[in-house]
């Protein structure tokens, strides 16, 4: 899922941070919504309240709000930053990174809320904050790793794109292009997984409260995790190929060893002159 890049990315590789990170949005939206009666995984509606309050002269509120914006695309920044500068050194450090961020991001609002949340207008302005820049690093992660086919924290373009591949599909042409095919089913994906985090969060949320951040920071783990797995477990015998080379003990190498059997090793052919 993070160690692919842009083109590289195969629409499985899509499909799963698709679903993953959409499945977490949803969670943190409805979630937020309950909790701090504001949207986080977006800023559509924030731009709309601050146009208000600018007309209302209500600078206080202003500030706040362009805080709130400002951080969503804060953490955007922060993600692509990472992805750009750190890719070529390793691929799924550059691609972890932005995740295990917003992991801490909202294992903070979590433990705090749990903890010592006193329900003031202060603390839940600077939570709120917290959560969009949360929030931002994950949709400025998925949209720069996956050539901005894959966004995850909102769904207004999501939709709009999936309509017009519909309206596309009324047409023969359109219907076999495996290209076409392929995007509708990742849109598809990310607003099932979406609208399924979110009911999630809803029903769960009354008997969770704000433990509920736990498994969403469990569930971009496990985004972190599979990659992990697939580069450390699935390059195993590469490991123990290594430790053969170098003749040197390795657990890695007993454990293939008790798995596999140790392989036979082939006689050493003699050269004429040697005899």
């Amino acid at each position: 899922m993070l160690r692919n890049y842009s083109n590289s990315r195969t629409l499985g590789d899509n499909i799963r941070l698709g679903t993953l990170t959409a499945f977490t949005a949803g969670t943190i939206n409805i979630a937020s919504l309950l909790i701090f009666l504001s949207f986080t995984s977006n800023v559509t509606g924030h731009y709309a309240i601050l146009a208000a309050e600018i007309s209302k002269g209500n600078w206080t509120q202003v500030a706040v709000v362009g805080a709130w914006i400002f951080l969503f695309f804060f953490g955007s920044f922060v993600s692509n930053f990472i992805v750009i500068n750190f890719n070529k050194k390793s691929k799924y450090f550059a691609h972890s990174m932005p995740i295990a961020l917003e992991i801490i991001c909202l294992l903070f609002v979590g433990i705090y809320g749990q903890f010592y949340y006193q329900k003031t207008l202060e603390e839940t302005e600077y939570l709120v904050a917290l959560m969009l820049f949360a929030t931002g690093l994950q949709n400025g992660l998925t949209a720069s790793i996956s050539n901005f086919s894959v966004k995850t924290t909102h769904l207004t373009g999501t939709t709009t794109d999936l309509g017009i591949l519909l309206s596309m599909f009324t047409k023969k042409k359109y219907r076999k292009s495996a290209e076409l095919i392929a995007r509708a089913k990742l849109l598809t994906s990310i607003m099932a997984a979406y609208v399924l985090g979110a009911v999630f969060s809803g029903l769960t949320y009354y008997y969770l409260e704000f433990r509920v951040f736990y498994v969403i920071s469990l569930c971009l783990l496990i985004v972190i995790g599979y990659d992990a797995y697939k580069i450390h477990i699935r390059h195993f015998n590469t490991r123990y190929r290594y430790s053969r080379i170098y003749k040197k003990p390795n657990i890695l190498a007993s454990l293939y060893d008790k798995v596999h059997g140790i392989p036979k090793r082939k006689e050493k052919r003699t050269l004429v002159f040697d005899e």
